[in-house]
């Protein structure tokens, strides 16, 4: 009999409202738990802190990999992250399964925001920390809209309230770099880099990031745009329907988790003496890479 973890046993609590199946082509070649959704094409890559001695930096991209052959998206949901950012990822996936607050974004309005408030919205709505940007963009919901939220979405409160203090709430950011000079194909290009996107929680802005790639775009006349796809949870294909082309995949990232804070740490950015005696190291599956050419 197989014993699950707290974090497994969370984590099925919360998607209780699914099916899930036992994915067959797997056989024994993966032995932690993935939760399989048919009607979705998504699987769940559940990875407990204390079963990592076994696995190797490509174990990720290689079950990513297997059920991208068969049309499966996978989520791969590590316990260190549950804990860190429960409300960020018990938001991403309820829309892995179309459970989101959906905003239109020809209704919202879009302009550039200060640094405290990216930050201070990446740090509730986003998966990673904030770093720095030189540009930065918010996509606000006037008050007059305010009719079109659920009664029963769990970002309703939140942005009622922002718009009964500020007329409008802030739904959705995105920060790019500034601008460096590439060669590539026998010329140079203005390029920069999409840092970071992220909807409110439990919201998703129809049409969100396009809407702020355009003011990007229509402000700095970028030659490009890169930008990279976290494979623990993205495919890229919405990357692809915005134009960008897929340039490749950057390899595994190696990180060591403080087990009584979550936090993750860089490993190229520790020192030997910075390492804790009980931290464990964990890798991610890499990044997509992608780019859109303006020129």
């Amino acid at each position: 009999m197989i014993t699950q973890t707290r974090f497994e046993e969370e984590v099925r609590a919360f998607l209780s409202f699914q099916q899930d199946q036992k994915l067959p082509i797997l056989g024994q070649r993966f032995l932690r738990p993935v939760l399989y959704f048919p009607e979705r094409l998504l699987a769940i890559h559940l990875i407990s802190l204390d079963k990592t001695n076994s696995l190797l930096p490509d174990t990720f991209v290689q079950l990513s990999d297997t059920l991208a052959a068969d049309g499966i998206k996978v989520i791969h949901l590590w316990e260190d992250v549950w804990y860190f950012k429960k409300a960020v990822v018990q938001s991403r996936l309820r829309a892995a399964f179309g459970i989101s607050q959906r905003i239109p974004a020809r209704l919202t309005k879009v302009r550039r925001i200060d640094k405290p408030t990216l930050e201070r919205f990446m740090g509730a709505n986003h998966l990673q920390v904030s770093t720095n940007a030189k540009f930065k963009y918010g996509l606000f919901l006037p008050k007059n809209y305010q009719r079109i939220l659920k009664d029963d979405s769990p970002a309703t409160p939140f942005l009622t309230q922002q718009m009964t203090i500020q007329g409008e709430a802030l739904v959705a950011v995105a920060s790019f770099s500034g601008g460096k000079n590439i060669l590539r194909e026998g010329g140079t290009f203005r390029s920069f880099e999409l840092i970071r996107f992220a909807n409110h929680l439990d919201c998703t802005v129809v049409g969100g990031l396009d809407k702020l790639l355009k003011a990007f775009v229509s402000e700095l006349q970028p030659d490009d745009i890169m930008t990279y796809a976290d494979r623990d949870w993205s495919d890229g294909r919405s990357y692809e329907r915005l134009g960008f082309e897929r340039m490749g995949a950057t390899p595994p990232h190696t990180f060591w988790v403080n087990p009584n804070t979550w936090e993750r740490h860089y490993a190229e950015r520790l020192l030997p003496d910075d390492i804790g005696l009980h931290w464990i190291k964990v890798y991610n599956s890499g990044n997509w890479k992608f780019l859109k050419k303006m020129v």
